[in-house]
C-alpha cells in the first residue's frame, strides 16, 4: 500500500508559474514534477567537506601568543590590575 502526504509549500510566484508551464509541457501534474525534482536533489547530498571547499580561506596571523594563562587565577587578576585605565573599568552601558 502506498501512502501520500499532503503538505503546504510557500513557492515564489515566478517559480510557481514556471512549474505550471513545465508540468503542462511534460504532461504531468505539478505534484509529480515537484516530487521528481526533490528526489533528484535529495539523491545528491552535499557533504560538509564539499561545502567547505567553496568557503573562503580564513586569514591566518601571529597574535604574538598569550600574555597570561587564563587558567592561572592569580596571574589573570594581576594582568587585569596592570591594564591601563581607559575610563570604562567596571562601567556598563546601563551606567552611562
Amino acid at each position: 500500500m502506498v501512502f501520500h502526504m499532503k503538505t503546504t509549500l510557500v513557492i515564489d510566484d515566478q517559480v510557481m508559474l514556471r512549474l505550471k508551464q513545465e508540468a503542462a509541457a511534460r504532461k504531468v501534474t505539478m505534484s509529480e514534477l515537484v516530487e521528481a525534482g526533490l528526489r533528484q536533489v535529495l539523491a545528491q547530498p552535499v557533504g560538509v567537506a564539499e561545502a567547505a571547499e567553496s568557503w573562503p580561506q580564513l586569514p591566518i596571523w601571529d597574535s604574538g601568543g598569550a600574555r597570561v594563562d587564563v587558567a592561572d587565577r592569580a596571574a589573570l587578576e594581576e594582568a587585569i590590575q596592570e591594564m591601563p585605565d581607559d575610563g570604562l573599568t567596571g562601567e556598563t552601558l546601563g551606567d552611562r
